[in-house]
């Protein structure tokens, strides 16, 4: 385990290793490991100091990231756009490659990590794109989602697909709350958003 927790990530918690990891945390780290991701990026090293919170959380993660009907460029398409509207470095440093990969265009990708404002339609290639962004600025910004929007969305998608989406909306928020509290990092490079003020 000591050499799987040897990452380039980097916050606020103490590091976990063989000497000081519990049981139960290590039962939770190993499954982690065993899943879909094959390791311990992102929120997981924060989650892991309560590791029935890390347990629940990283199945749900694997469905949202690797389950759900949407593919995989919207999926990581609706993370980016949580990504950037937390302002959370890790989630955007890890995503971001592999939105890019899944096929999200960089012009897309450079307008999410420029800032969207509320009303600001950004350059989507595909309407699927435009849809999944306009539903998470719905949801970020009036917490609501008009009945036209949800039909368009039910339309496109089908419903099921929706509950998902709203899933990994909601999941990835969870994330990103995560990395900001604790001060994840990933690597010592330029970070993509600039860090706000702290609070006094």
């Amino acid at each position: 385990m000591k050499q799987e927790l040897d990452m380039s990530i980097t916050s606020r918690l103490p590091a976990l290793d063989d000497a000081t990891a519990s049981p139960e945390q290590r039962r939770v780290l190993d499954a982690i490991l065993r899943g879909p991701r094959g390791n311990l990026d992102g929120p997981f090293l924060a989650w892991i100091h309560s590791p029935e919170l890390a347990d629940h959380a990283q199945r749900l993660g694997a469905f949202c990231r690797y389950g759900t009907r949407l593919e995989l460029r919207l999926t990581e398409l609706a993370i980016l756009f949580t990504a950037s509207w937390w302002q959370s470095q890790a989630e955007w440093q890890i995503h971001e490659p592999i939105a890019r990969e899944a096929g999200v265009s960089a012009s897309l990708i450079e307008a999410l990590q420029e800032g969207l404002t509320e009303d600001q339609e950004p350059d989507c290639e595909r309407d699927d794109e435009a849809l999944v962004v306009r539903l998470g600025r719905s949801l970020y910004t009036t917490r609501r989602v008009s009945e036209a929007l949800y039909a368009e969305a039910v339309e496109a998608f089908g419903e099921p697909a929706v509950v998902e989406l709203i899933g990994v909306f909601g999941y990835y928020a969870l994330v990103a709350m995560t990395l900001n509290v604790f001060e994840v990092r990933r690597g010592d490079g330029p970070l993509p958003f600039t860090e706000p003020p702290t609070p006094g």
